[in-house]
């Protein structure tokens, strides 16, 4: 499959989508996560953390650790809003090439409020 469809594919999906490689630099978005990131402007090339509170900085840290050590998804926000996955890409070899952010509908509040992920 070629890119072009791939990306046209990745814009039909009504989800952001944010891909992010090995040195926390955003290389990819659909269409939908430039309209939810657009207060930041053109973010391609930048840091994922220049787009993130300071506060997130650890948490999108320790599930990258996570990714390196074989994870293949941490969840990194749980809110009433979403849920928000960080989740590995891996090449053929089975190296971490990057990550993306996958966004999830929320859990039922009961499930929150027990603090459950």
């Amino acid at each position: 499959m070629d890119s072009r469809i791939l990306s046209l594919l990745l814009d039909s999906w009504s989800k952001p989508v944010v891909f992010v490689d090995t040195t926390h630099h955003i290389r990819y978005m659909n269409v939908p996560a430039g309209r939810h990131y657009s207060k930041w402007g053109d973010v391609i090339g930048k840091s994922i953390f220049d787009c993130h509170k300071s506060t997130s900085r650890e948490v999108i840290e320790a599930a990258y650790q996570d990714l390196v050590d074989g994870r293949k998804e941490v969840l990194i926000v749980s809110s009433r809003k979403h849920r928000v996955y960080m989740r590995a890409v891996r090449d053929i070899d089975g190296t971490l090439i990057g990550y993306y952010e996958r966004y999830d509908a929320p859990l039922p509040a009961t499930t929150i409020e027990e603090g459950m992920p």
